[in-house]
């Protein structure tokens, strides 16, 4: 009996080992588009220093370990240092000026749009970009109040054996389809502006559902009073006197926390 179930026990573990094993830098996220087409189970790779650098309103630049620069949702002119960046690859949540101003961008990035026909519907992203894997998640946000709403895309970017997940202009918590496509989060960029988006109230609900272990609050323009109220709950909270974060999947907070980054003002950069 004992032989036969160590007969049972090889050929299992010969069955399950490539899963275990196989693409080691993925894992982090999960997402159905692409679940079907890797194994189940997938072992995370030891992780790089990532940074996360914050321009304002929704205009993040995140550089993984090997280099690659993404920029997401870059702005226009509208009181904010305009910067000068050199990314790869350039993820526009909306179609809208203070969303969508890719010329900013300098070079040549793959520019990666969650809304076509000029913001009528959504597209669907799923890339592999170097190291660092792109996907976008359908939301909404309010045109006018109670009245009606337009499109956009959150984007999940997973580098480094971390995941993080731009919500966009959403309005109100995820529904199920969302958070199934969203998946595991570790640091979250959450807008918390109010009126035209989700309020601080609401961007409080998000985390309890996501359980990430960072969360950067954005999209509050200089409204301190939306901050406040945003960081006035259960979560730890700190203020960092820079605008850029560096972190690994090694130095991830144990419990969910709070990071605040600098707002820089116009003629700060």
């Amino acid at each position: 009996m004992k032989r036969h179930s160590s007969f049972l026990l090889l050929i299992s573990l010969l069955f399950i080992e490539p899963y275990l094993f196989a693409w080691p830098a993925q894992g982090a996220c999960r997402n159905p588009n692409i679940a079907r087409d890797k194994p189940f189970i997938m072992n995370v790779a030891a992780s790089g220093a990532i940074e996360i650098k914050w321009f304002g309103h929704s205009f993040f630049q995140i550089t993984s370990s090997q280099g690659t620069r993404i920029i997401t949702d870059p702005f226009g002119p509208m009181g904010f240092p305009m910067p000068e960046v050199w990314p790869h690859v350039v993820t526009v949540g909306r179609e809208h000026g203070n969303h969508n101003n890719v010329g900013l961008a300098k070079g040549d990035p793959l520019i990666l749009r969650g809304l076509k026909g000029g913001g009528e519907d959504w597209d669907q992203i799923n890339v592999t970009f170097r190291d660092v894997l792109i996907y976008n998640v359908p939301v909404h946000q309010r045109g006018v109040p109670n009245y009606y709403s337009l499109k956009g895309s959150g984007f999940v970017f997973e580098m480094d054996g971390l995941c993080i997940f731009h919500s966009g202009d959403v309005s109100e918590p995820f529904n199920e389809d969302q958070l199934q496509l969203i998946g595991h989060v570790d640091i979250l960029l959450q807008v918390i502006g109010g009126v035209y988006t989700i309020g601080p109230e609401g961007a409080l609900k998000v985390i309890e559902q996501l359980k990430p272990k960072i969360v950067i609050p954005m999209h509050y323009w200089y409204n301190m009073g939306h901050l406040e109220r945003f960081i006035d709950g259960p979560y730890y909270s700190r203020k960092l006197n820079t605008n850029t974060l560096t972190i690994s999947k090694d130095t991830l907070p144990p419990d969910t926390e709070i990071i605040i980054l600098k707002v820089y003002r116009e003629g700060d950069l």
